[in-house]
């Protein structure tokens, strides 16, 4: 028997697979295709204090090995999160997490107290790294003072576990890193989209309504790699790595890097189980390799 248990602040996964805000939905789109028990845990798409129609269509463009998008955030608001959407997930045999956003700092703590309330949401993901949205989000994320800011705010008003999803479009991901952790975060999650844009030639305009969007998929995986150990490295709380994991093998590779964690996005669209493949691929790997609790694999890159 192989131990897949792992801990990040308070909170306690199954295992060490969860699904990224914003490719998951709420979770139960998925329920046809997994069983949603299997998974360490669900972070649900991005959640903002009001109503957000999102950026105008198009606003998703296939890349090689990946795809951009700009969706802004859409969402209904965390008032019709916790009317309408929790009372069907809170049950759900796994952690559910909130992805929680904003546009000022006021926006962050209010929406953050409001997901506190909620019995069943041990955790959430403060998203200051969204490279889609005019205000907020990634203004915070890019600057070591801004992303302090709005962790300390949310600190004093969150009382479970604080997961800061960080940007990845920043000159030193490691000084934002500790910036947060002296805030009080319990775990960063890394890393958001990168930056880019797409350009149809034959009508000379570019593919996004918003011109640029966040790159996500394989082929932002070195990238995503590299930062995760970098971070690791750099800070004392868990880091959960994300960004191009296609199967176990990528999985495992950040979990060596220093993640004690992973989130599975892009691959979502491609193969709705693929979650549940990588949660048995660790294990097989653990199996091979003769370890019995996958906490020996984080951080243990041999240099």
């Amino acid at each position: 028997m192989v131990d897949l248990e792992v801990k990040i602040g308070g909170l306690t996964l199954k295992n060490p697979v969860m699904t990224a805000s914003g490719t998951f939905g709420y979770g139960t789109e998925y329920a046809d295709f997994i069983d949603l028990a299997r998974l360490g845990g669900i972070i649900v798409k991005g959640t903002t204090l009001h109503h957000r129609e999102g950026n105008p269509y198009p606003r998703m463009a296939e890349t090689p090995s990946g795809m951009l998008n700009a969706v802004g955030l859409q969402n209904k608001g965390v008032d019709y999160f916790i009317e309408h959407i929790y009372p069907e997930i809170k049950s759900l045999n796994t952690n559910v997490l909130v992805n929680v956003s904003g546009s000022c700092i006021e926006d962050y703590v209010t929406t953050a107290e409001k997901i506190n309330a909620l019995e069943k949401v041990p955790a959430i993901e403060l998203n200051i790294s969204c490279p889609n949205v005019k205000q907020g989000g990634m203004a915070f994320g890019t600057s070591a003072k801004g992303a302090a800011e709005v962790v300390a705010a949310v600190r004093k008003a969150y009382h479970k576990t604080l997961i800061v999803k960080l940007s990845p479009n920043v000159t030193d991901i490691a000084e934002i890193a500790k910036a947060v952790e002296a805030e009080g975060a319990d775990s960063v999650s890394l890393i958001n989209t990168l930056l880019g844009m797409a350009i149809n030639a034959e009508k000379r305009r570019p593919v996004l309504s918003t011109v640029t969007g966040g790159l996500s998929g394989a082929c932002v995986k070195p990238i995503a790699l590299r930062m995760v150990w970098q971070v690791s490295r750099a800070v004392k709380i868990p880091v959960v790595g994300l960004g191009g994991i296609m199967n176990a093998t990528d999985a495992i590779e950040f979990m060596l890097a220093g993640a004690t964690a992973v989130q599975i996005g892009t691959a979502n669209f491609i193969d709705p189980a693929v979650t549940v493949k990588v949660v048995e691929g660790i294990e097989e790997y653990l199996q091979r390799h003769g370890m019995t609790d996958v906490n020996q694999l984080i951080g243990a890159l041999e240099i």
